[in-house]
């Protein structure tokens, strides 16, 4: 999981492996596999690096080359 925070300033952790896209319109915004969109203060940039901080904590990428 990794730690994210709403435009509200409440933490929260969102599972990365259900994130279809991320937009940046202009507030950072994530759409879920769900359908669901969340927006939140953290960068497009700051989001993907910790997306691929977690793959790597968790050896994703191994099963990827």
């Amino acid at each position: 999981m990794i730690e994210l925070t709403r435009l509200s300033g409440t933490v929260f952790w969102l599972n990365p492996h259900q994130v279809e896209y991320i937009e940046r319109i202009p507030d950072t915004s994530i759409a879920m596999l769900s359908g669901k969109r969340i927006t939140v203060l953290e960068s497009v940039q700051v989001v993907i690096d910790r997306i691929v901080e977690y793959r790597r904590l968790i050896g994703a990428f191994k099963n990827e080359e």
